[in-house]
């Protein structure tokens, strides 16, 4: 078996995401350290992490959600690394860029990335002027609903109305039609 990259890793999310996690590290012979809210305590990402911190009450913005008490609770078990699975804090570039001032390693893409991709019309034109392929849609805010309408026409129905920003599909709509 090979030296792991860091001795512990903390996952600072629950459920499935943090399971798959917690598998994965565990084979590789990391310590690992799960985050649970008072509702999460039997849960099996909970028991099958090597360790867990409580973070108190069910309400995410009092646990899940709050970037001191994480910072905290990796402090005080001394995690060499935080992986944020996917959601809740894993896309904020400034939970990042406080792990990593922290001195604890951030197994993530970087704040900066993040910060280039959180406005998704930006994210896109990046991506287009790199070379991957992406559907087709606005380079530039849509301005009213004639606008709207008029390029959903020129792409063709159905089309999906997005806001730039937001994220996890939160405000898609599908249009079928004008």
């Amino acid at each position: 078996m090979t030296t792991p990259v860091f001795e512990s890793l903390m996952v600072t999310n629950r459920g499935e995401i943090a399971r798959r996690i917690i598998c994965t590290a565990n084979g590789l012979g990391i310590r690992t350290i799960a985050v649970r809210s008072e509702v999460d305590e039997d849960l099996p990402f909970v028991r099958e992490a090597s360790e867990f911190v409580s973070l108190g009450p069910a309400n995410p913005a009092e646990s899940y959600l709050s970037i001191d008490k994480l910072l905290e609770a990796a402090r005080a078990v001394r995690a060499s690394a935080i992986h944020p699975g996917y959601g809740s804090l894993a896309e904020n570039a400034g939970f990042a860029r406080r792990v990593i001032e922290s001195g604890i390693a951030w197994v993530g893409p970087s704040p900066e990335s993040m910060e280039l991709v959180a406005d998704k019309i930006n994210a896109r034109n990046l991506m287009q002027a790199a070379g991957v392929p992406v559907a087709s849609g606005s380079t530039e805010p849509v301005g009213d609903p004639a606008e709207a309408v008029k390029l959903a026409n020129a792409i063709g129905y159905p089309v999906i109305v997005k806001p730039s920003g937001g994220g996890g599909g939160i405000g898609m709509v599908v249009a079928g039609s004008d």
